[in-house]
């Protein structure tokens, strides 16, 4: 990871951070969605192993189960329709697209990051988005929320937030062919700029319920980038001044010792995204059932 290293463990210190403020926040603020994170089995979440990328690290902190399976075993597993299915970049599933493609029009979730826009949502969704051929460099650049009223983004990027997004070296940018179907919740007028795409998070709906959302870059963040005076400042400014923690709930958080407010933004970020995403869907999954 070379000049990163040190960014790197401020990174992992910051997710450490985020898991405890994610916790805090919501048994202040979403005590319900809480206690429907925290009664998530096991088999509700599929995730298929990546080189590049680890959202279930962001899982281990936050202590939600999942199953971890190898690409190459994939065309073994059964999946239901009631399952969010989390795929890795760079998504080299070389079986079972056929099986993907099923499982979100019976209703599935389906999330993926990165070069799996190239493996797996262009070669399933061919219709829907594909990747721009113009890859990234290792770059971060910042980025605006589309839609605030989307519940995958309750309680990320407060008021006066310019958050920073970290684009991994080659990165794909997603290009969309029907700005009808698929809905951009984060986007970025510097990518837009420098790589010709400007959407960084993306969903759609497909099928009877299903869902897919996508990303750009890796969910399991490496580093981050400190532009402005205020990604500078600490991360205990960050909770005190803009997410509404007392001081002394700040001091009860040992590891935001030392950590910037742009780490724990992006680190919190994450964390809170994927906890909304979880949620969502097991609301969604529930009423399903009751309507039947």
């Amino acid at each position: 990871m070379g000049k990163f290293d040190g960014q790197y463990k401020d990174m992992k210190q910051a997710y450490k951070a985020s898991s405890k403020i994610l916790e805090k926040r919501m048994q202040k603020e979403r005590p319900t969605d809480l206690e429907i994170l925290r009664k998530v089995d096991d088999s509700s979440i599929i995730i298929v192993a990546g080189v590049y990328d680890k959202i279930e690290l962001v899982l281990d902190l936050i202590n939600v189960p999942y199953v971890l399976i190898q690409p190459s075993d994939f065309n073994q597993i059964k999946l239901r329709p009631d399952q969010i299915l989390i795929i890795n970049c760079p998504g080299e599933i070389t079986q079972g697209l056929n099986k993907i493609e099923t499982f979100v029009k019976q209703g599935g979730f389906l999330f993926t990051t990165d070069w799996a826009l190239l493996n797996i949502l262009e070669k399933i969704f061919p219709k829907l988005v594909r990747y721009n051929q113009k890859p990234t460099s290792d770059d971060c650049v910042g980025v605006e929320v589309v839609d605030k009223s989307n519940k995958f983004l309750e309680g990320l990027f407060q008021g006066g937030a310019d958050p920073i997004w970290w684009l991994e070296s080659s990165s794909y940018p997603i290009e969309i062919l029907d700005h009808e179907k698929v809905k951009v919740l984060v986007t970025s007028r510097e990518m837009k700029e420098k790589y010709g795409e400007a959407p960084i998070v993306i969903t759609f709906e497909y099928g009877n319920g299903g869902t897919v959302l996508h990303m750009t870059s890796h969910y399991y963040l490496q580093r981050s980038e400190l532009r402005t005076k205020r990604h500078k400042s600490t991360a205990k400014d960050y909770l005190v001044s803009e997410m509404g923690f007392s001081k002394k709930e700040a001091d009860e958080i040992e590891e935001l010792e030392g950590l910037s407010l742009g780490e724990a933004e992006n680190a919190y970020s994450t964390t809170q995204f994927i906890s909304n995403v979880i949620v969502e869907q097991q609301k969604k999954i529930k009423k399903r059932k009751e309507q039947k």
